[in-house]
């Protein structure tokens, strides 16, 4: 599933740096408690996984870059 991020998450991801070319592996934190690992693309679209409930721009709590463990 494919968003388009509101402008505040957009800015947000501007200044961090990019995993590769054009994207960000992201952690997304939505308003009920779950996280997601997701990209973020160009730092407009958030590609989420397959198979999770619907999300929309209102949901999302946090956006922060994924941490490699």
């Amino acid at each position: 599933m494919r968003i388009t991020l509101d402008k505040n998450w957009t800015k947000k991801l501007v200044q961090l740096p990019e995993s590769g070319m054009g994207y960000q592996n992201v952690r997304v934190t939505l308003t009920n408690g779950d996280h997601v690992e997701a990209v973020a693309l160009n730092a407009q679209i958030l590609q989420l996984p397959d198979g999770i409930s619907p999300v929309e721009p209102k949901d999302i709590k946090n956006i922060e870059l994924a941490t490699e463990d």
